[in-house]
């Protein structure tokens, strides 16, 4: 594509948004940056009646407001859809920066070359934005808990062909977490598996490929800044939350890709983080492999991923029922200045 194209695809923007000041602008902003033509996309902020300046940021940037009445953010997202008109929906979150300002034309015109494929993941890179530990959650595990990381089968790259690359996972399992942070999708492919009414990050991801579109794409060296957490204690308490929406989104679709013949089973997963063996051999693992000190924070992070995702359970038992729990357990999250 370039500005001389005759027809550029609408693409919308969704992202849901409760007191997200700290992290809004930052993310806006890299939006506004892509090449792609402002007047080809638009951005919808499905808005849990945030009480800060999330709505007023939004508004400088042009974006559409809608009220989220639901008890969790996939319910925000599903409004956003509802409302989107774009051919192309772009799943972004408050702690997220678009890394290159191509990303997005790149990843539509991978897409329209790969009609195979079912969507476009971002990669999680580093920024001085994140402190170490933020950076090591992020781009070191990509998948931001050292439970789901262990869990997870490993995609194999099939082709490149220029900058897109072609992903698969092996034969045999869908135990990969696909569909946020940056994700691209068809609009068309949403439909098809009623994503407007089901939809959760890493359900559709895991309807399509059952339904034959296994494989997806990125663009090399490009996705996103995930600005998860920056410090531990924030991690433990990120993951309690996470937990209570998990099981909360399991009351709703009881749709679980941890049960989809993962590389390693739950409970040992939760073996392999108390007992520091295993985190240990990683650490060392990607401390001669990728000559990053920030393996170190793996030891820790294991064990605090146990300890948040039971606090998470805990909670969620004595809470389940309460509406306002997922907004009473919003972990403040921050750039690094």
């Amino acid at each position: 594509m370039s500005e001389s194209s005759t027809h550029w695809p609408r693409v919308s923007f969704i992202m849901p948004t409760l007191n997200a000041e700290a992290l809004l602008d930052n993310v806006l902003s890299s939006i506004t940056r892509q090449t792609y033509p402002r007047e080809y996309y638009e951005i919808i902020l499905a808005d849990a009646h945030s009480t800060d300046r999330t709505r007023e940021i939004g508004k400088k940037y042009g974006a559409v407001i809608l009220d989220d009445n639901g008890k969790n953010m996939e319910e925000g997202k599903r409004l956003a859809l509802r409302h989107a008109t774009g051919d192309y929906i772009v799943f972004v979150d408050a702690d997220n920066e678009i890394t290159h300002p191509d990303y997005i034309e790149l990843a539509i015109k991978a897409l329209a070359a790969n009609p195979q494929a079912f969507g476009v993941e971002g990669y999680y890179l580093p920024s001085p934005k994140m402190s170490s530990f933020c950076a090591y959650i992020t781009h070191r595990l990509h998948i931001s808990d050292p439970t789901c990381w262990i869990m997870s089968a490993n995609p194999k790259l099939i082709a490149r062909a220029g900058e897109t690359e072609r992903w698969i996972l092996p034969d045999g399992t869908y135990s990969y977490p696909l569909g946020a942070n940056g994700f691209v999708y068809r609009r068309s492919d949403l439909q098809s598996v009623q994503a407007n009414e089901k939809f959760q990050d890493t359900h559709v991801a895991l309807f399509l490929m059952k339904n034959g579109k296994r494989e997806w794409l990125r663009i090399t060296g490009r996705g996103v800044h995930h600005y998860y957490v920056q410090t531990l204690w924030g991690f433990v308490k990120k993951r309690r939350r996470a937990t209570v929406h998990f099981l909360r989104v399991q009351q709703e679709m009881p749709v679980n890709w941890m049960k989809e013949s993962p590389p390693v089973p739950l409970w040992l997963a939760g073996v392999y983080c108390v007992t520091f063996v295993g985190p240990l051999w990683h650490t060392l693992r990607g401390l001669v492999r990728d000559r990053d000190p920030r393996w170190l924070w793996h030891v820790p992070t294991s064990l605090g991923s146990v300890l948040g995702n039971a606090w998470g359970v805990m909670t969620f038992k004595r809470r389940g029922q309460d509406k306002k729990l997922i907004a009473d357990l919003l972990v403040k999250q921050t750039l690094k200045k």
